[in-house]
């Protein structure tokens, strides 16, 4: 993982302390659990239809059977609600960052025979837009869904199988597509 520079924590202390009587909110996408992937987001209240939104995901497994699902990720979106914010719809726009070492996964169907055999290594990053809805359950309980498209930029490390240490390709590819699904349980502190 990279190294959190001091500017880095003081930019996010300065964000912190903007929104501290602002609404904040405390999200857990139910897709990556699902995917025993550990993760949090917190979302604060900008103004009064603009959010960021900065969800954390971290999946250190590797499972008996030699698959790896291993992975780190970050997903910053600045999000407009059309309503206000966390109510109803909105549209937003996103990066992505992450670190990988994915291999050996299940024959299922829509797994590739490639993911199914090989184990890939290395990072990616980009951008893209998406929509959402938030539903209130209750006070402070709400269910949001979303989408989006965009680019990706991965850069990899091919391995022939998955406990191998010898790389057979190393390689880029350029992405565009899926590159966001959530569904989260939201949890309004303030």
């Amino acid at each position: 993982m990279k190294k959190i520079t001091l500017l880095t924590l003081f930019m996010l202390g300065f964000v912190l302390s903007e929104v501290q009587a602002q609404k904040v909110a405390l999200k857990s996408n139910l897709l990556y659990d699902a995917t025993t992937t550990l993760n949090l987001g917190m979302e604060f209240a900008l103004a009064r239809k603009w959010t960021l939104d900065v969800p954390v995901n971290f999946n250190p497994w590797k499972f008996n059977d030699g698959t790896r699902l291993r992975h780190w990720g970050v997903q910053p979106e600045v999000r407009y609600w059309f309503c206000e914010n966390f109510r109803r719809t909105f549209i937003g726009l996103h990066g992505h960052y992450a670190d990988f070492n994915v291999g050996g996964l299940p024959d299922w169907s829509f797994i590739s025979k490639n993911m199914q055999e090989n184990r890939y290594q290395g990072h990616l990053y980009g951008a893209g837009i998406s929509i959402g809805h938030a539903w209130i359950l209750k006070k402070r309980w709400s269910l949001e869904a979303s989408l989006g498209v965009g680019y990706a930029r991965i850069d990899y490390d091919k391995y022939p199988c998955t406990a191998c240490g010898t790389v057979i390709k190393q390689s880029s590819k350029n992405y565009f597509g899926p590159t966001k699904a959530s569904i989260s349980l939201v949890y309004l502190l303030k």
